[in-house]
């Protein structure tokens, strides 16, 4: 990837994908998420191309470093999310005979916002860059977005494989509210259960850019 992890200057988070890094936003995604998406989107050289081509740049917080990307948070919000993709795109990318099963593997992942409410689509960030605040500057400009659009809460799902996730949302005001046990899908998915969580909106959240 070429960027020094050292940095030169802090860590800032601007609202959207740059454009020209919807590749970059993919990959960073599927390192996150190839684990658990996996099973629908396999193999990554297609899964990769497939998320950057579908992306909807503007459902997103992205981190910078001396300009580069290096971590994002995506959200839904207006019946839009961070990942598109119709069915048909699936089928076209994957063909209809082993497309139909990958889009009964993704209805499994669909979560929609209530009224009033902020479905956070889970964030990642360059392995390099973790423990250094990243994840939690996302968070809180996530919350930003919820707070202008007076969304009374966040919401998001944690899979029980991933419990460095779920500590930061902890930390960050998150609270479980309610865990879903699906121990059939371990097999096939590699998780065996989803805890909802939840944090309050706030009426008048902060705004403007965030450093690190």
């Amino acid at each position: 990837m070429g960027l020094d992890m050292t940095g030169t200057g802090p860590v800032t988070v601007r609202r959207g994908v740059p454009a020209g890094a919807e590749r970059r936003a993919a990959e960073l995604y599927w390192d996150a998420f190839g684990r658990k998406l996996g099973p629908a989107l396999n193999p990554p050289d297609k899964a990769v191309p497939f998320l950057a081509a579908h992306l909807n740049s503007d459902r997103a917080v992205c981190a910078l470093l001396d300009g580069q990307l290096v971590g994002l948070a995506g959200y839904q919000l207006g019946g839009r999310a961070l990942t598109g993709g119709s069915a048909a795109a699936v089928l076209r990318a994957y063909g209809h005979l082993r497309g139909l099963h990958r889009l009964l593997i993704l209805a499994l992942f669909e979560r929609r916002p209530t009224p009033g409410q902020l479905v956070m689509d889970g964030i990642a960030v360059d392995p390099r860059l973790r423990g250094r605040g990243v994840g939690s500057l996302l968070i809180e400009e996530v919350a930003a977005v919820a707070a202008e659009h007076d969304c009374r809460e966040i919401r998001l799902d944690v899979i029980d494989v991933n419990p460095r996730a779920r500590a930061l949302y902890e930390r960050r005001g998150f609270t479980a509210v309610r865990t879903e046990y699906t121990p059939w899908l371990r097999g096939l998915l590699g998780f065996g259960a989803v805890t909802t969580m939840r944090r309050p909106g706030e009426a008048n959240g902060p705004r403007g850019t965030r450093t690190s």
